[in-house]
């Protein structure tokens, strides 16, 4: 059984769906359920997907599909289908064009989904991770950032947002949102988000020598740390990053 907020949430999803061939942004989402933040848009749809009634495409923005609908909900009438195109007026007398005449977008929403769905795709944004001094990584699950589908590779990816600049020489400033791919191995020299003891996570140039590793900043105002191979995990290698100007 769905909640009052679920069901209007479905129900908005399968309207957008066959009315544009996509499904609804966040932010759209949001607005037509008359919530504050999109985080509870994610835990509605999370609800509903492991509910049967969503899901979710995996590496592909704005992808929902409708697996089904409440009982007390009518299912697609054919009717509701999109119309037919407008019939071709008739020729004038003695005019016979020699020509093929046919659709070339037939199904023109389906177009648009697919070229939506090839451009970006939406990552969880974990909070701020100190380029500095390291910090406790924020997991907020209810925030997420699109970032354009050509920056991932395969395997699962998440967002971070810097805070800090002793990754500038880098190219990495404060405020910018990098993108990871998560992992618990990387290649040594790689820039990495690196879990020390258990509870403090910063983003650093790994290097590993004999039985030690370092975590190097990328700007001379700040100390290269070493520990021992128990005292970091790897959590994810950097693949991209956004800016906002």
């Amino acid at each position: 059984m769905l909640t009052r907020k679920q069901h209007e949430l479905l129900i908005f999803i399968d309207k957008h769906l066959r009315a544009t061939g996509f499904s609804p942004s966040f932010e759209e989402m949001k607005d037509a359920l008359k919530l504050k933040s999109k985080s509870g848009i994610h835990r509605l749809i999370t609800a509903l997907e492991e509910r049967g009634f969503l899901r979710r495409r995996a590496h592909r923005a704005r992808a929902l599909e409708v697996i089904r609908l409440p009982e007390n909900v009518a299912p697609r009438r054919a009717a509701e289908a999109p119309a037919s195109p407008m019939p071709a007026t008739a020729p004038p007398p003695g005019f016979a064009p020699n020509v093929i005449q046919g659709r070339f977008a037939p199904n023109l929403a389906g177009v648009q989904r697919a070229a939506n769905e090839a451009t970006a795709v939406q990552l969880p944004l974990y909070g701020r991770i100190a380029a500095g001094l390291p910090i406790e990584a924020l997991r907020d699950s209810g925030a997420s950032v699109e970032v354009p589908a050509a920056l991932l590779t395969g395997g699962e990816h998440y967002a971070l947002e810097v805070a800090g600049d002793s990754m500038v020489e880098a190219g990495i400033l404060d405020g910018d949102t990098v993108i990871i791919r998560r992992g618990d191995t990387a290649e040594n020299g790689a820039i990495v988000v690196a879990l020390v003891d258990d509870n403090e996570v910063t983003l650093k140039k790994m290097r590993r020598k004999n039985n030690s590793i370092a975590l190097e900043p990328a700007n001379p105002r700040y100390e290269t740390r070493i520990f021992g191979p128990d005292r970091v995990k790897v959590q994810g290698r950097l693949i991209g990053l956004l800016r906002k100007y």
